[in-house]
Formats: C-alpha cells, structure tokens, sequence
C-alpha cells in the first residue's frame, strides 16, 4: 500500500476507459490523470487504497512517444476532451482495442472481426450542438464548462470540439447578460435566471439555433438579444426559452417558448434533410454520422423486398436511410416530439413507406409481432444503457434474417450481443467510428445474422 502524499515513479502501461492512465508501482496499479501509456512519471500520491492508489503527476521522468502537445489550455481540468494530448491515430487505435478487449470481458465473445477504428480527416470543430452553464466570475458572467467531477465552471472562450460559431454566440450572450445585468442562476439557493446556453447549429445549411435556459418563463430584453444576434450571428434561425424551474442537474426543461422563428433548423445526413427542434435527439457529428449510417446500410444490405424495425429510432435518422431501399420500416421511440419530428422529417424528403410508432420499445415491439408484423432486418440504436431484454426476446422470437446494432456504449453491446449470439445470432463484424475524437467514446455499428438450423 502506497503512502498518501509521497512521491513514486510510476510506469504507464493502459489506458482506462475515462481517459485516465493505469501506471504500476512494483505491481501494484496507480491510476493518473493525464498519464499516457509510456509514459514514465513521477507522481504523488492523493488517494491510497488497499488494492489501487491515485496520483497526480509531479514530473515526467521519459514522455510516451505517443504524447502531443494540447492545443488547448483548458483541457487539462476540463472533463470533454479526456485523450487530447494523444496522437489521434493512436486513439484511433486504442479505441479499436477498448472495443475487443470489452466484447472479451464482457460479452465472452472471442475472434471476434473487428475493423479498425474509423477517424476523420479533420478531428476538430466537429460538434454541432454545444451546452455552457453559465456563472460569474470576479463579478463578470462566464460561460464554459464544468471541471471534472464538480459543479465549478471553467471559463472558456472557445472550444476546439464545438463549431467555430458558438465563439461569436458566447461573445454575444455575455455582452447581453453584463448589459443589462440579467440574473444568474445559482444551483445552492435555486436563485437567478439563466442556467445554461445551447446552441444547435445545421453543418450544411448553417442555420442556428439558439436556446436559453431559465429558471423561470420570460427573458428579459429579449428583443434587444434577438437583434444581437440577427447582427452579429450569421445563419442565426431561432431563439427559444426552456424553462427549467427543478432542482437538478438534468439541463433541458420540458417546456419551450419560441421567441424568434419556429423553434427549428435544418440540416442533411447525406441527400436527407431533417428538421430538428429544441428537444430532440440529433447526431451531434454530422460528418461522422454518415459514415455511420451508411454502414449500417451496408449492413442491412437491402435489396427492396424487406421489412425493418428500427427500434429507438429517434428523429428516424437511420429509419430514413433505411427506406429508400427497403419495403416498409417501423420506427419505434418513445419521445413523442422526437415522433413527430420523424413524420415530418419522412414528409420533407417524400418517404411513404416509413411509419412511425411512440411509445416503450419493450412494449410496442412485442405489440407489433402479436399483431403480425414482423422484420426481415432490424435495427437497434439503444440509449447508453442498452436494449430491454423483452426487446432481444421479440427479436430472437421474429427471427429476422440480419441485426444491425448501433452502440455508443461497448460494455452493454457486449452484453446485448452475449444475449443474441446465446439464441441463434453470430456475430459477423463490428466497425467502430469515431464519433467524438478526443475522448474515450466511441459508436460501433455491429452486423449479426442469423444460425440457419
């Protein structure tokens, strides 16, 4: 056991799955922040325990081959970017191996083929939808981020990961707060007005969305805010107030009011457009997600004659892809204004054969197999925690000929995929994407067919 405060020279050896490094002192496992596999540190002690202790680095003794330089100096007490001190081929790598190692550990999957992490060309500035919580500091409001594994906000003027755009929206909603001296929220009294700014911003169409939001329902001299923005924000579409008036850490409320515009903006995935409002869930790397959503067209490997489920469908992103060469598709999700924004989205681009149901995904897709529809293909798009087990019980019963599983979290699709592969299903490939460069996340879409008997 090591002694809290003293100082050690650690080797880095892995990486774990928040970034951190996992160093070794004769054997026994020391995680550092900001430690990179090779790297030799030194460091001191600030947690021990009987079977792991925590360091903080001191010093480098040798620097891992791997290590850049970060082009941003908020990085190192920001919690966004975990990894951006590593080369990005080697991330691109360590992520291919996060997802073998997992499928093993977890899934018991062995020899499974897992293709090489997919990067992009240009790894930064790819966000299109960015959240500040909103501060003071020395008497002057602040937008940012909240440092790791707190409520504090570090004051930031720009993000390398968030689009070039939200620089100039900060600017302007700092300029408003100081000018006419609009309150801000503080969490410990569940006083003030503004919580948090979010920005949704189209990549191809350009168009902004702007969202306010408040501890209560009016936002004051917001025709003086409308106009900065008009003037100073190109593409600027909408402006809307949440109204999120709860104690919690949750930062959307349920409640919008359109202050300028329609509460929405555009944006494509490949030849689609998709309208996309305040509430509902996008893809927040459009360049990416058509790489991902086309192969997970690939996989599907339609030929015109077939019916899909696309369970969590969401805003019927994928659904959409899917129906230009399917014969119908059910999409399932249970918010009903992401619903609402699939029909839509299915009208504005002339897709007939797409239908949409709301409602639990363990419950509606068991309905719809009593009822006699069944899948050829289907598609899964689960939230982090995966999917329900009625919802791989429905799918085993169908007995579709191929599933096609998009996962942005490896640990439960190796679990999912252990259920599937356990009654009747095999994995064939699994290809990752880069989704969120310079974090430890990563999207996986995953082809299974099925055991003929």
């Amino acid at each position: 056991m090591l002694k809290e405060g003293k100082e050690y020279i650690v080797d880095i050896v892995d990486i774990g799955h928040k970034g951190e490094g996992i160093g070794k002192y004769e054997g026994f496992t020391v995680f550092v922040e900001g430690g990179l596999l090779g790297d030799k540190i030194k460091v001191r002690i600030i947690k021990s325990k009987k079977n792991y202790a925590e360091g903080e680095i001191v010093s480098f003794v040798e620097k891992s081959a791997h290590r850049v330089e970060s082009p941003c100096k908020e990085s190192i007490y920001c919690g966004g970017c975990q990894v951006l001190h590593l080369d990005y081929q080697k991330q691109l790598d360590l992520k291919t191996n996060m997802v073998k190692e997992t499928l093993s550990r977890i899934g018991k999957l062995e020899n499974i083929k897992v293709n090489d992490t997919l990067g992009m060309d240009k790894s930064f500035r790819y966000r299109n939808k960015a959240q500040f919580p909103i501060g003071y500091e020395n008497n002057k409001p602040i937008l940012g981020f909240y440092k790791k594994r707190s409520h504090e906000i570090i004051s930031s003027d720009k993000c390398l990961i968030q689009h070039e755009m939200n620089d100039k929206i900060m600017d302007v909603i700092k300029e408003y707060i100081k000018t006419f001296n609009v309150s801000i929220y503080d969490e410990k009294n569940h006083k003030g007005l503004l919580r948090h700014l979010v920005t949704k911003i189209g990549f191809k169409t350009r168009e902004v969305m702007v969202v306010m939001v408040a501890n209560g329902e009016k936002l004051p001299h917001s025709d003086k805010l409308i106009d900065s923005l008009k003037e100073n924000i190109p593409g600027f579409k909408t402006l809307v107030l949440n109204i999120n008036k709860d104690k919690t850490n949750v930062i959307l409320g349920k409640e919008n009011k359109v202050l300028y515009g329609d509460g929405k903006i555009q944006d494509y995935i490949g030849s689609l457009k998709f309208n996309i409002s305040t509430l509902s869930f996008f893809q927040v790397n459009p360049i990416q997600t058509e790489v991902l959503y086309n192969k997970a067209l690939e996989y599907a490997n339609l030929t015109g004659d077939e019916n899909v489920f696309d369970i969590y469908c969401g805003i019927g992103s994928i659904s959409l892809f899917l129906a230009q060469k399917a014969k119908k598709v059910y999409g399932i999700e249970i918010v009903d204004q992401a619903i609402e924004d699939a029909k839509v989205n299915a009208k504005i681009n002339n897709i007939d054969n797409a239908e949409f149901l709301v409602g639990k995904a363990e419950e509606v897709v068991p309905y719809l197999y009593k009822e006699g529809k069944t899948a050829d293909v289907v598609v899964v798009d689960p939230p982090r925690k995966g999917c329900d087990e009625k919802v791989l019980e429905t799918i085993v019963s169908m007995n579709p000929e191929r599933v096609v599983y998009v996962s942005c979290n490896p640990s439960t699709l190796a679990r999912d995929l252990a259920y599937l592969d356990m009654n009747g299903y095999k994995v064939v490939e699994v290809q990752p994407v880069d989704m969120f460069p310079h974090t430890m996340h990563v999207e996986c879409v995953t082809l299974m067919s099925r055991v003929e008997k």
